[in-house]
């Protein structure tokens, strides 16, 4: 466990966004993009969002790659962030445990 000071901030920002933008692609695709595919035979929002859906995910695989050294986190939060990338909802919960890392600010 690394204390407070040695959290790289920014990185951990930027993984809780990316995480936060790439559950949101999941819930785009899956609870509209994919009704509308097979509901109502209209497949553009898959043609669409499908491939940056895909884009997102593989950044954010990275980003917890890089995270293990650059923040750093826990290897069981990299792995966590990784497999929970792929099921909806989960990110969030992962998003909501980074930003339990985050050090608090001091106002002197």
């Amino acid at each position: 466990m690394t204390t407070a000071p040695d959290i790289n901030r920014t990185y951990l920002i930027c993984l809780i966004i990316a995480g936060l933008i790439e559950g949101t692609s999941t819930l785009l695709l899956f609870f509209i993009a994919m009704p509308l595919k097979y509901l109502y035979e209209a497949p553009q929002a898959v043609q669409i969002l499908g491939p940056i859906h895909g884009w997102l995910f593989v950044m954010l695989v990275l980003m917890f790659l890089i995270g293990k050294w650059a923040v750093p986190i826990s290897h069981k939060m990299m792995w966590a962030g990784m497999v929970g990338a792929i099921l909806p909802f989960v990110p969030f919960y992962i998003d909501y445990r980074l930003a339990k890392l985050m050090p608090e600010t001091t106002e002197d």
